[in-house]
Order: C-alpha cells, then sequence, then structure tokens
C-alpha cells in the first residue's frame, strides 16, 4: 500500500509534526502523490532546509508558485531565514496554498534531530486550515535515555513521569502524546518511524496498544510500513 494511502492523506493541508523523521516522511509523500498526478507543495510553518534536488522558491507570488506546480508538480516554497539556509513559512497565506495545490504538506515542528520530543506551549505551529496532523516518533529513541534522545528532555521526562536518565519507552511516549493530545478533536495520526527491527516493531506495536489514535509503523528510509491500528 502506498504511505499516502495508509495514512489517508486528503487534498488540503496535513500538518507534519513529531521528531525522527518528519522531512523524509514529507518528502516521501509528496514524491508519492506528484507521482499519481497531484500538484504538492512542501513548506514549513515552523523553519526547514530546502528538500535537494526539488524546486525550492523564496518568497514566490502567486503566479510563480502555481506555474512551477503546473510544470513541476512537486515544489518547496518558503521565505529564506537570513544566516540559517533554512525556510520557513511562504509569503503566501496557507488558505491560498490550498487553492494553488492539490496537497500542501506542512512541517509544523522542529526536534533539533531528535528521535523523541515533548512540545513546548508554542508548539506545533499545526496552521487552522490543515484537515489532520501526522505525528512522527522516531524509534531509536526507545531503549535511549531520555536526556540523550528526547527534544527538550525535561519536559518530556516530567509528563512521562520519569527521570531523564531513565531510559525512553512506549509508555513514556504514549504519557507524552497523550499529555499533549490537540484539543478540538483534530484528527491525528502517528507513525513510528526508524522501526528497522523486531525490537524496534515490538515498541511501535506496544506504543500503539497505549494509544487512542490510528497508529503505523515502518522504516521510510526503506520504503517499508505497515498500519498497527
Amino acid at each position: 500500500m502506498r504511505l499516502s494511502e495508509l495514512l489517508d492523506i486528503r487534498p488540503g493541508v496535513t500538518a507534519v509534526i513529531g521528531s525522527g523523521g518528519k522531512t523524509t516522511l514529507l518528502r516521501t509523500l509528496g514524491e508519492e502523490l506528484a507521482a499519481g498526478g497531484a500538484r504538492v507543495l512542501l513548506c514549513a510553518t515552523t523553519k526547514m532546509f530546502p528538500f535537494p534536488g526539488l524546486p525550492s522558491l523564496t518568497d514566490p507570488g502567486e503566479e510563480a508558485l502555481a506555474e512551477a506546480l503546473e510544470s513541476r508538480r512537486l515544489v518547496c516554497a518558503g521565505s529564506p531565514v537570513p544566516g540559517a539556509g533554512k525556510l520557513t513559512a511562504p509569503g503566501v497565506p496557507m488558505a491560498r496554498l490550498a487553492a494553488l495545490a492539490d496537497y500542501v504538506l506542512a512541517e509544523a515542528d522542529g526536534a533539533a534531530g531528535r528521535p523523541l520530543k515533548a512540545h513546548a506551549p508554542h508548539e506545533p505551529a499545526v496552521p487552522p486550515e490543515a484537515n489532520q496532523t501526522v505525528c512522527v516518533v522516531g524509534a531509536s529513541g526507545f531503549g535511549r535515555p531520555v536526556a540523550g534522545a528526547a527534544h527538550r528532555p525535561e519536559l518530556y521526562a516530567r509528563r512521562a513521569g520519569i527521570r531523564e536518565s531513565a531510559p525512553a519507552s512506549p509508555e513514556a511516549a504514549a504519557a507524552v502524546l497523550l499529555s499533549e493530545a490537540p484539543a478540538g478533536g483534530q484528527p491525528i495520526r502517528i507513525f513510528v518511524n526508524q522501526a528497522e527491527d523486531e525490537a524496534a516493531m515490538a515498541a511501535a506495536r506496544r506504543l500503539a496498544e497505549l494509544l487512542p489514535w490510528p497508529v503505523c509503523a515502518g522504516a521510510l528510509k526503506r520504503r517499508s510500513w505497515i498500519c498497527l491500528s
């Protein structure tokens, strides 16, 4: 099954949050959807690096963006962050982006390269236009001390009810995710990435048992994934 089908990605805006593979998830979904003929825009509401090998439009107007989407099908767009080599949200409003592209896949979170994270009160930056949120969890963080595996480890440990020196577990991840459940009943799906062996997949299955949302797992770089709940 295609990843976009597994995650039930719908036309409009999808926000991708969490840690441990957001950028790879966005690119995989974008390439899949564009291969089917859709116009797909990759962007951020926070900050992200441009995607190597993909057209990157900086501060595009609506006309330029529409032309790029029509000719290339899959493009990245945003406003440059001075001195960082990154892009932040495009200047075109999200509602207009959704009108120009069939799919807008927006990275709405940062994790400083860690496989797990806890969200500060101002995070994630999910746009109100999003019809779904996909939260990525990096299985490589399980079994490692929270202090080294999680972005905002003090906050992660507090929400999980464990010490920063304790190993991260599916139970800890579930406690953190449940404590951060989005208000208003917005649809959310969990994708456990980096599940590259039986131990990691077993941890993903345990996490799925503890959460009320659909959970999928796999290894994005290997293009392997399944639905767990």
